[in-house]
């Protein structure tokens, strides 16, 4: 993926986002969860494509017993 449609992507984002929180009449806690979500899913999504989480399948975790 190339860095002008990953920048584009957070633009459109980002202005999605805002009017959401601008225009669409909500309570301000579920503003405040609907911002954190998609910042959570965008920032997950920049470590996939940047390829941190590309093998976080080969991490082992010990079974308690």
């Amino acid at each position: 993926m190339s860095l002008i449609s990953l920048l584009v992507t957070l633009i459109i984002v980002g202005v999605l986002l805002w009017l959401v929180n601008t225009y669409i009449p909500m309570d301000a806690k579920i503003k405040q969860i609907l911002n954190v979500v998609v910042v959570i899913c965008v920032v997950v999504w920049l470590l996939s494509a940047f390829g941190v989480l590309g093998h976080a399948h080969d991490l082992r975790v010990p079974q308690m017993r």
